[in-house]
């Protein structure tokens, strides 16, 4: 079966819950404090409860940070292909969660910075699987240049899925152009498709999206609750999401993208896949923490009462 590989950053994320954020000098008192393992992890834990065989080829520390990652991913029996950096600890991704679970955050720089190409290589990508990229790695030079490097490697077959992040749009022309000519599946948000396309509507926005990329490419662009749109072969199909009421949306586009990605892998089937996506990102949004996706047979169960 068609694994799913991740190269991003898996950081410790450091989640309070706050009332409102702070003005700029003041302080807001937190009701509540998580460390979580975040970042590439929760992609990777969505893709494992999938059932998809995960693997993390982006770089791991020493440390505390690099101890609780490889722990999640441990016990969720996720591959970590490189080895971890010796004399540096995993970063932290400082996370502030507000009552309408809107989430800002703080990102400090660590061992998982330090990739190269041949350690991205030692997760071998072979023709079916997914290999997942962030726009946080393009955004900083030490990632950007191996991992830009490394894709243009990979064998014909193996699919590039891009997750632009709030970085991407802002990225120079040059490195967005050679990102976005190896990219064979584009999964973002509604907010950053907009700063690609300047269209609000999903649907138009995913169908603007695939102009970017080369012929074939699978665009796809969520919108929360309203679910997502999802333009391959010349058609747009728009896939009703299943609204909920949020606690915590940290993670939720993540988690849509792991289940996205593995549920491809067992299926072969794009729309199905998002379906089965909105359903899970729904689920995740009533859960507290970043790598809470559920598991295949909650989602099974979800639809199953969908509607009831």
């Amino acid at each position: 079966m068609a694994r799913v590989i991740h190269t991003g950053q898996a950081l410790v994320d450091e989640v309070v819950e706050i009332p409102a954020l702070p003005w700029r000098g003041d302080n807001s008192m937190a009701t509540s404090h998580a460390r979580y393992a975040g970042g590439a992890t929760n992609i990777l834990v969505a893709s494992a409860r999938t059932g998809a065989e995960s693997v993390h080829a982006g770089a791991h520390g020493t440390g505390p940070n690099g101890d609780l990652i490889r722990q999640v991913m441990a016990q969720e029996q996720i591959t970590l292909s490189a080895p971890p950096i010796t004399d540096s600890d995993t970063g932290i991704c400082f996370v502030m969660v507000e009552p309408s679970a809107e989430r800002t955050f703080v990102t400090t720089l660590g061992a998982e910075r330090q990739i190269s190409v041949e350690s991205l290589a030692t997760s071998a990508p072979q023709p079916g699987d997914l290999v997942n990229v962030t726009g946080y790695s393009l955004a900083v030079a030490s990632t950007r240049r191996p991992l830009l490097d490394w894709l243009e490697t990979l064998p014909e077959g193996v699919h590039v899925v891009l997750d632009p992040g709030a970085a991407f749009s802002a990225l120079p022309v040059p490195v967005r152009t050679r990102m976005l000519a190896l990219t064979t599946v584009w999964t973002s948000n509604a907010d950053e498709a907009h700063q690609m396309t300047m269209l609000r509507d999903m649907a138009e926005a995913a169908e603007a999206c695939s102009h970017f990329l080369p012929e074939g490419a699978v665009s796809l662009v969520r919108d929360g609750s309203e679910g997502c749109a999802v333009h391959l072969d010349g058609t747009t199909h728009r896939v009703p999401g299943f609204p909920q009421k949020p606690v915590d949306t940290n993670g939720a586009g993540d988690c849509h993208t792991g289940v996205l990605c593995a549920e491809y892998a067992l299926s072969g089937d794009w729309v199905e896949s998002s379906r089965r996506a909105n359903a899970a990102a729904a689920l995740k949004v009533t859960r507290r923490g970043p790598a809470t996706a559920p598991t295949r047979a909650e989602v099974d169960d979800f639809l199953a009462g969908w509607g009831k």
